[in-house]
């Protein structure tokens, strides 16, 4: 049998803070081949971002095809003294199981394993993935995106998918997540020419043409939000002119924003709405803008139904259906199948003694079962 708090603490001693996976996926990759499961080890793409240590597993065969999806790596941990314990040890204290990567998910993994373990042992028929990538913290480019092509290659695209983030606020299955907001970044620099304050005829101040750039994006309502998105929203998050001296008008003023959009807007339009701004201030500017992710919506239906069902059995609470929050890999999914977001509350993850209470992993065992029972019982999630 699967024991979930244990396979959890063994995949928390892997010091596999991004992008390195310190045997993680060996970890879960034996698990699951004891359990009749196909394993693929793939290291995927090549420097910078990459190789990256990816990892798919499959049982079964035909239609329905239902996938969970996750990641192995973590965050750093950052003062490694202001832990209360080792941060790999996967300590368990006072009810709770204590390391990084506890909320933020390898706990969530592990109880989809040992549901997994009774969805073979039911013999249902249809096929059971886990798309596992080892790039989610870090910067995703050759993560689930790489991963979802080779599936695709191979005739691996699932009918549904449930990724394990940790989605809940503050007790165990008070959210579920249908849907995230988009995320544009952007890097503005604006050339002048250096001078001594006194004589500003003689210089060119960036700074005046930066800020009235920033105050003119800034200014412009995006939106006011949908049924299920709140208002798109930008902010200033880096302003730099690297000048230490105060009698000097500095040669470059640079500055970064971002923007979390919803499904009103799409990225290439809030890319050339940003560079033509900057143009009518600063025709001579550097721009360079990343598109981290596209809003989307996996509007309710049979998928967020069974996610409920499965809660409201388990916990007796009634899940918030939300889009809050930052971007995930369910961005990259979303374009091969319908897909929901369920897992830990994430009130510690990322933060210092990283936690979630051993019972919560019990009963996610036993939610994600419920999911399969019900998915594999109807065939659609559609």
């Amino acid at each position: 049998m699967i024991d979930a708090l244990a396979l959890a603490r063994d995949l928390i001693r892997c010091r596999s803070v991004t992008p390195a996976d310190d045997g993680a996926q060996a970890v879960l990759g034996a698990a699951l081949e004891a359990l009749g499961f196909a394993v693929h080890r793939l290291e995927q793409g090549s420097p910078p971002d990459g190789p990256i240590h990816n990892l798919f597993a499959t049982i079964g065969e035909g239609a329905p095809h239902f996938a969970f999806a996750g990641h192995t790596d973590v965050v750093p941990v950052g003062d490694h003294k202001a832990w209360s314990v080792d941060p790999f040890a996967g300590t368990v204290a006072d009810g709770q199981l204590v390391g990084r990567g506890a909320n933020d998910m390898k706990s969530a993994i592990a109880a989809f394993v040992a549901a997994a373990e009774r969805h073979v042992a039911r013999g249902s028929p249809g096929t059971l993935s886990l798309i596992i990538t080892g790039d989610e913290e870090g910067p995703a480019t050759h993560g689930t995106a790489d991963l979802l092509t080779w599936m695709a290659v191979r005739g691996f695209d699932p009918d549904a998918c449930l990724v394990g983030e940790p989605t809940s606020n503050q007790l165990l299955g008070d959210m579920v997540k249908i849907g995230r907001r988009g995320s544009v970044n952007a890097w503005i620099t604006v050339n002048g020419a250096q001078g001594h304050v006194a004589y500003p005829a003689r210089a060119d101040n960036p700074i005046t043409r930066l800020v009235a750039i920033l105050a003119e994006l800034k200014a412009r309502p995006l939106d006011n939000g949908t049924d299920w998105f709140q208002a798109s929203n930008l902010e200033v998050t880096d302003i730099n002119v690297g000048n230490p001296a105060t009698n000097v008008i500095p040669a470059r003023a640079t500055a970064r924003i971002n923007i979390r959009f919803n499904d009103r807007q799409r990225g290439v339009e809030l890319e050339n709405w940003i560079r033509d701004t900057v143009e009518r201030h600063a025709p001579s500017a550097e721009v360079i803008v990343k598109i981290s992710g596209e809003a989307f919506l996996t509007p309710p239906g049979p998928l967020s139904d069974m996610v409920d069902f499965a809660v409201q059995r388990v916990t007796g609470r009634t899940p918030e259906l939300s889009t809050t929050g930052g971007t995930s890999d369910a961005r990259f999914i979303r374009s091969v199948c319908p897909v929901v977001e369920f897992g830990l509350v994430g009130s510690t993850m990322h933060q210092v003694d990283e936690m979630v209470p051993v019972a919560d992993i019990a009963a996610l065992t036993d939610i994600y079962d419920l999911v399969l029972q019900q998915f594999f019982k109807s065939g659609d999630a559609a």
